[in-house]
């Protein structure tokens, strides 16, 4: 028999009765019942129940055993009497009577329980990830990210993607985040940067000839956290194609992530109709360039009723340039008490409040109540309620000002009447191609122009349209939204050298600076490039999306914490006075 086990813990049901077994794990619970000990044995694969009595030779060992001990067994499978099968698990139907029990690792106290899902401070947590990654959530959620790493490399190599690394230590690049620098021994004074992506090697591979790329790569971007963002490390599916245009990028890599979220999707509902929507109009009907669509309502433009109405407010912010009243129409939301917790809403938003009107039912026909109906008159209302297609018991709430300044609270804003008046879809994933993106943006203090999205999209017509206003020129550049998240961006390359040194000349940029920068890949591009194009989806969110979490940590094996620090590993750390003057380098203490 095998040194450690004949079998794993989640292998043996009614068939083995009778068998002599060894199996090993850890202890996962123990119950004394008296005289009769019953212990949850757990390995990778599940769980068995083991049983040891006074005529055991183990059972003295068996009683003095901890919680997550290390042991292997030797033992007999017995059938379970019938009203304490526990339908529940593989191996419910049997138990082992334990003969001998061998302890292969001991443990201390615990810091934090295994078993059971105790709500647990998330820094004793990460400090002790190994004994949170025990726990059966967690370990699911590994396995879940094992399975769709593995599931999407079988559809990219079904698809005809060859698999190639790019290099981990390259040369900085403006990707939007700060680089993780890392000093040069051999070179004093000068830096590596970790990726924050693979994007000029993979557009490389192109110019090289290879047709198509992916890679399941590693990204470093030195960011502030958030619940759906690691501060310091992410992966990627990465993928490149030559001689594609943009909607043969978005077939290609639809049925790969629509592939996935039927496969671990647990039954729910995957929309497979994926419309396409401009940047600018996201940002109108949505408030967000990552709308969760299983929210149906749509924000509309309803200026024109408040220009030179009687709700001075509205009117005066009329007057000035760039700016508009926007409705976000609230079906069944029509009541009084619905409307102020909106309107605190928005107080908490840090605004001073949230118009609304609301119509309901007076007997003698419908009313619209509320100061803003007060202040513009029947005529005006009734023309906001038919252009939003609301009836009585609906309720319409309004912000204005300078888009830039209210859409992203009025998107928020959205999202919670969307879900408190139970609008919204539950155990769906519908997904929108956010396409049309600008690719520079005006510093609102400075005048400065400066891109606003990836400086490598290739804009829509080329080199002409580089030539008017800056601020029209939109590239060929899209994300992937789902359910509130961006899971996917990416974009047609610019690859002329002539586009390039143009695009980059607009926002600052000289050629010496874009040469500097970017010189291997220009010049590959003077050898003859392919027309090309790809994109990254980012494993960590649809891993987070698929098992149903709101936090990313829950997905990822090892995460730092929101300070960025690994609690476990004790990093970041000091190096040492020796391996500083190897780098010749010093620190100073900040002030």
């Amino acid at each position: 028999m095998h040194a450690y086990r004949s079998h794993t813990c989640a292998a043996l049901n009614a068939g083995h009765v009778g068998q002599d077994v060894r199996l090993a794990g850890w202890v996962h619970r123990v119950r004394d019942h008296g005289g009769v000990l019953f212990i949850d044995l757990r390995d990778h694969y599940g769980i068995t129940q083991l049983i040891a009595d006074g005529d055991s030779a183990a059972f003295a060992a068996l009683e003095k055993l901890r919680a997550e001990t290390v042991i292997s067994i030797d033992g007999s499978v017995k059938a379970r009497d019938a009203e304490l099968i526990n339908p529940n698990i593989p191996t419910g139907e049997v138990e082992i009577y334990v003969r001998a029990v061998t302890v292969l690792g001991a443990t201390d106290d615990l810091p934090l329980p295994v078993f059971g899902e105790p709500d647990y401070p998330e820094e004793t947590r990460l400090k002790y990830r190994f004994l949170d990654l025990r726990r059966e959530t967690l370990h699911g959620n590994m396995m879940l990210r094992s399975n769709v790493v593995a599931s999407i490399r079988k559809r990219m190599w079904a698809k005809g993607f060859n698999e190639f690394q790019t290099p981990i230590l390259t040369a900085s690049s403006p990707e939007g985040a700060r680089d993780f620098l890392v000093p040069s021994r051999l070179h004093p004074g000068k830096f590596y940067a970790l990726p924050q992506a693979p994007q000029q090697f993979k557009q490389l591979i192109m110019v090289s000839g290879f047709d198509k790329y992916f890679q399941i790569a590693p990204c470093f971007r030195d960011e502030d956290p958030r619940a759906d963002r690691s501060p310091t490390d992410f992966y990627q599916l990465d993928l490149e194609m030559s001689f594609v245009e943009q909607q043969d990028v978005f077939d290609t890599i639809q049925p790969v992530i629509q592939g996935v979220f039927e496969e671990f999707g647990g039954g729910r509902k995957v929309a497979t109709d994926w419309p396409q929507i401009a940047y600018r109009d996201a940002l109108k009907w949505y408030g967000s360039d990552k709308p969760d669509l299983r929210n149906p309502i749509k924000m509309q433009d309803v200026s024109e009723h408040f220009a030179g109405s009687g709700f001075a407010i509205f009117a005066k912010i009329l007057e000035q340039d760039g700016t508009e009243i926007r409705a976000i129409p609230a079906p069944t939301g029509g009541s009084r008490k619905f409307c102020d917790r909106m309107n605190s809403f928005a107080q908490k938003e840090g605004l001073p409040g949230m118009g609304y009107i609301f119509w309901r039912d007076q007997g003698e026909g419908m009313e619209a109540a509320g100061p803003l109906a007060k202040n513009i008159g029947p005529e005006r209302t009734e023309a906001i309620r038919q252009q939003l297609g609301l009836n009585v018991g609906d309720a319409a709430f309004f912000l204005g000002g300078k888009p830039k300044a209210f859409e992203a609270v009025a998107g928020r804003a959205r999202n919670v009447i969307g879900s408190e008046l139970g609008l919204s879809e539950t155990d769906t994933f519908r997904f929108a191609w956010i396409v049309d993106f600008p690719i520079y943006e005006k510093d609102e203090e400075s005048g400065t122009i400066d891109f606003e999205h990836n400086p490598f999209s290739m804009p829509q017509g080329g080199l002409e349209a580089l030539q008017g206003d800056p601020l029209d020129v939109l590239g060929y550049q899209y994300d992937l939204a789902c359910n509130g998240y961006e899971l996917v961006s990416g974009a047609i390359r610019n690859h002329k050298p002539e586009i390039m040194f143009k695009a980059f000349e607009i926002a600052g940029y000289g050629r010496d600076e874009v040469e500097k920068r970017f010189g291997g890949m220009v010049n590959a591009f003077r050898f003859g490039a392919p027309p090309h194009g790809g994109c990254a989806a980012g494993i960590d969110r649809i891993v987070m999306l698929l098992a149903d979490e709101q936090n990313i940590r829950q997905v990822i094996m090892f995460p730092m914490n929101q300070r960025a620090e690994d609690l476990m590993m004790g990093a970041p750390s000091e190096p040492t006075n020796e391996q500083m003057r190897e780098l010749n380098l010093r620190s100073i203490p900040r002030d």
